[in-house]
């Protein structure tokens, strides 16, 4: 199983200068990153706009152990909430936030976090736009929805993101199914134990149609995040079954990924938002990539051949 390994690559600093050095790696991380600086991801921005997609942004970054990155953090992300609103661009394009990234990992971390992505959730609003949170691993998940329900005291556009694969998200699901509520669904690319998810591929499939049933049913905003044409499938037939218009819910993928997909389902009038990552920090992110799909994989590796 190559999965586990890439994850754990994720996190090793000696595979991270391995990689970073590689010749190849440049021109195949740009398959799947917007770009390093806050510019090449307006670019982006207005490039996937002009093709009738929505999108979400994510500032690269994630498991801050010192008060001063979690601060260039906020910083950065209110750089972007500015770029959004002078560009008017709030209208089309969201943010997306890890709360490790805001310092959540830190003693205090909790409150540290809350205190960092306030002004980032305030900014967001004044650009006409909003702020979804990230789900990072099964440790942060009750400290992350405690946040989001204070966010959303004052900003309840603020949305959440659930991981099937967690025996514990269908009860999540109903719990944030109420009106109004934006509830992003994914599997989950995290390596969890057995003892709090699923292992199998087959069983966080079905726990994702058990869940993805339970939003669609719900009176929220469901936003489908996954490229497997199976779920695609479902969720719009399950849109159908409980009356949904085409824009009371919408499909979620990341930048350089099924993008015919893409394109077809905006074709088909339905809500297409794209995840675009940016930043420096591309490394973890990049290699989780890997780890979930081995198609991914499998292009990487072709790629080292050919520049071989």
């Amino acid at each position: 199983m190559l999965g586990p390994v890439l994850l754990a690559a994720s996190r090793s600093d000696a595979i991270r200068r391995i990689v970073s050095a590689a010749p190849v790696t440049r021109p195949v991380v740009d398959r799947f990153i917007a770009g390093e600086v806050l510019d090449e991801s307006m670019a982006a921005v207005r490039n996937l706009n002009m093709r009738g997609l929505e999108v979400t942004l994510d500032h690269l970054g994630e498991d801050i152990t010192d008060r001063s990155e979690a601060l260039r953090t906020r910083d950065a992300y209110l750089a972007l909430a500015k770029a959004l609103g002078t560009e008017g661009l709030g209208v089309r394009a969201e943010m997306s936030v890890k709360l490790s990234a805001f310092g959540q990992a830190l003693p205090g971390g909790h409150d540290i976090a809350l205190a960092n992505v306030t002004p980032v959730v305030e900014a967001a609003a004044e650009a006409g736009t909003t702020v979804t949170l990230d789900m990072e691993d099964h440790t942060t998940i009750d400290s992350t929805l405690a946040i989001l329900a204070e966010l959303r005291r004052r900003f309840p556009q603020t949305g959440a993101v659930v991981q099937s694969y967690l025996f514990r998200t269908e009860d999540d699901c109903r719990a944030l199914a109420g009106e109004g509520s934006r509830v992003r669904l994914v599997k989950g690319a995290y390596k969890e134990p057995a003892s709090v998810a699923y292992q199998d591929k087959r069983e966080v499939d079905l726990a994702y149609v058990r869940c993805l049933k339970i939003l669609m049913a719900g009176k929220g905003y469901p936003m489908i995040g996954s490229h497997d044409p199976r779920m695609v499938a479902i969720a719009q037939e399950l849109g159908r079954r409980n009356g949904r218009t085409l824009d009371e819910y919408e499909f979620q993928m990341l930048y350089g990924i099924r993008e015919a997909e893409q394109q077809r389902l905006v074709a088909e009038g339905h809500r297409m938002r794209v995840y675009i990552p940016y930043g420096t920090d591309w490394y973890g992110y990049f290699m989780r990539r890997l780890a979930e799909r081995p198609a991914n994989l499998t292009f990487f590796l072709r790629s080292l051949a050919t520049r071989g």
